[in-house]
């Protein structure tokens, strides 16, 4: 809105064609966007609270996380409406990544509404039922890939890359494209769900990989930075520096309300909408397994309970203490705080080695 608003003004006054640029726009929303979360934060805890929309703690977990019973939840909206807010203003509105994007987002951040409406609300303790989560998570996943397989306008938009290889791409085809862009957006928005088990625990690392796809994005949607970075082009993508400027200032902005001792926690609305977020952008820059790679703490996360469940079911023995893994630290005599910056410490080495790729073809 505003980038249009600067392109009717330049005409008369030369110094709003600075919005044009993307690197301005991209400091701007994130100033924005931690700005408006800090404004807002405070209003919106405390009505939370007076709702006494506060978090259930399961008995069978850690005794240390009692005292967490009624902390105000579903501070996830807060995020959301913020990334919205920012990247309508800040965007090009024109720009077809842009709206899909913030398709996805919304959409699973209204399945966690629904999930946290049921469980803090009408005090259902299963919440959405896990079949009907998935279903309308796949409804909006697959909707979302086909809709970019379909108004993709060059090969690259579709076809597979490996990080390290040069000029090597995989044509996929239509299925191939469509369930791996599925599987990337149900995939981390589960996976950052699992990670939201302690304060600030998924947030911090959440903002990372956002502002480092949204590096790549700006490159890959720059012919000559691809052409010399050997990424693969992708026309328009750019503007997703934007929405992930957004994404990261409003966690950031969240964090400060979030952080230990946390004073709002972001639910389900948060932790679906922040992974399916970061898993469409992944599949519009075609970097799939950088983000894995970036974003290693859901990995391990989503990976600790699959193997705690299986190892259950075959065995009859558990391979942790408790799943997700945090918890396991956690009954090992592990603090919260070293826990969560422990972790957080992990994920930045990790975005590290994802933005190392950039040269390493």
């Amino acid at each position: 809105m505003l980038l249009w608003i600067a392109k009717l003004l330049e005409v008369h006054y030369t110094a709003f064609h600075a919005f044009s640029y993307l690197t301005l726009r991209a400091i701007l929303t994130v100033m924005s966007a931690l700005t408006m979360s800090l404004l807002v934060g405070p209003s919106m805890i405390e009505r939370l609270s007076r709702y006494q929309i506060g978090q259930v703690v399961r008995d069978d977990g850690p005794r240390s996380h009692l005292p967490k019973a009624g902390t105000p939840t579903m501070g996830g909206a807060l995020i959301i409406v913020v990334i919205a807010v920012c990247t309508l203003l800040w965007a090009d509105l024109r720009n077809r990544f842009v709206w899909i994007t913030l398709g996805v987002t919304v959409g699973f951040g209204l399945i966690g509404f629904y999930d946290d409406y049921l469980k803090l609300v009408v005090r259902s303790s299963r919440g959405l039922i896990p079949r009907k989560k998935y279903f309308y998570q796949s409804v909006i996943g697959v909707g979302a890939a086909v809709m970019l397989y379909q108004t993709a306008h060059a090969p690259a938009e579709t076809d597979f890359f490996v990080p390290f290889i040069k000029s090597v791409s995989v044509p996929m085809g239509a299925f191939g494209f469509c369930l791996l862009a599925y599987l990337m957006i149900v995939g981390m928005s589960n996976a950052v769900n699992l990670t939201d088990g302690l304060d600030g625990l998924a947030i911090m690392p959440a903002a990372m990989v956002a502002g480092a796809l949204g590096i790549f994005a700006y490159a890959s949607g720059n012919a000559i930075f691809a052409n010399y970075l050997a990424i693969p082009a992708i026309p328009q993508s750019g503007e997703l520096l934007i929405f992930c400027s957004a994404l990261a200032g409003a966690g950031l902005g969240f964090l400060w309300f979030n952080s230990y001792p946390a004073q709002v926690f972001m639910g389900d609305i948060g932790a679906l909408a922040l992974g399916a977020a970061l898993g469409v952008v992944a599949t519009v820059v075609r970097q799939e397994i950088v983000a894995l790679l970036m974003g290693g703490i859901f990995v391990l996360e989503t990976a600790s309970v699959i193997l705690q469940v299986a190892s259950f079911k075959l065995t009859g023995r558990r391979i942790f203490r408790m799943a997700p893994i945090h918890h396991h630290f956690e009954l090992k005599g592990w603090a919260e705080p070293k826990v969560i910056v422990r972790f957080w410490i992990i994920s930045f080495l990790l975005v590290l080695a994802g933005l190392s790729t950039l040269k390493l073809r």
